[in-house]
């Protein structure tokens, strides 16, 4: 299981999250922790790109992508943009995490231990405090890895009957430049606010509240890691 970092912000956090509805949260597990999680999750194989496709989505895994010819990568690209320009649409790989929980006690997965980590008492317990959604049960979650070009368009996480209290970003890449893009915007009106990736936080936010990953740039020579989820009332499946 992941450990909480020790720490002594837990009201200044609630605060924080009360005015803005948001919260940056630095160093939230243990350090060795979040650099091994790193280190699986650049050297997995089992990612799948994910592009929204009307109501639903497509999943394409890395040999699917690589066996496309030049004009089909083209096509898709320019399918992608399209439906960017004017609705919403992303674009990233991600490993899905079961949302059951005998399912995630059988898995040997290590991202199956962050999730019954993001849904102990320890974490659960300062989530709630943090947030002030005393139903919080469970997290839900899944790996992402946003490289150049990759992007998600704005959306507020709001669907009827998921029982979302907020979304949480756990940021796993060690280096990150904001000229680099993959920036966390909540939209306000006319202007935003972003945050920057950095190692081992956690960003949490309130549902609903329209947001957004900008694109990743050419310049970046990493990907932009995390694990996102949920934070849900209700009953875990």
């Amino acid at each position: 299981m992941f450990e909480l970092a020790p720490r002594t912000d837990t009201r200044e956090l609630a605060e924080r999250f009360g005015r803005e509805r948001f919260v940056h949260i630095p160093e939230i597990f243990r350090p060795d922790q979040a650099e091994e999680l790193h280190r699986q999750l650049r050297a997995r194989g089992d990612w799948k790109q994910v592009i929204t496709r009307g109501d639903s989505y497509i999943e394409l895994d890395r040999p699917t992508r690589a066996q496309l010819a030049p004009d089909q990568a083209k096509a898709l690209d320019d399918a992608v943009y399209a439906q960017a320009r004017t609705g919403f649409q992303y674009r990233y790989e991600s490993i899905r995490v079961p949302d059951a929980a005998a399912e995630r006690a059988k898995s040997d997965d290590v991202l199956a231990r962050l999730a019954e980590s993001m849904s102990s008492d320890p974490v659960r317990s300062l989530l709630r405090t943090i947030t002030g959604a005393e139903d919080i049960a469970f997290a839900d979650a899944q790996a992402t890895a946003f490289s150049p070009g990759d992007f998600l368009t704005g959306h507020d996480d709001q669907i009827e009957g998921k029982n979302r209290r907020a979304a949480y970003v756990l940021n796993l890449t060690p280096v990150w430049r904001v000229e680099w893009g993959g920036l966390l915007l909540f939209h306000e009106g006319g202007t935003v606010r972003g945050l920057v990736p950095s190692f081992n936080a956690l960003n949490i936010f309130a549902v609903p509240v329209m947001h957004s990953v900008s694109e990743v740039t050419r310049a970046s020579p990493y990907r932009r890691y995390s694990v996102t989820g949920w934070l849900r009332a209700g009953p875990q499946p």
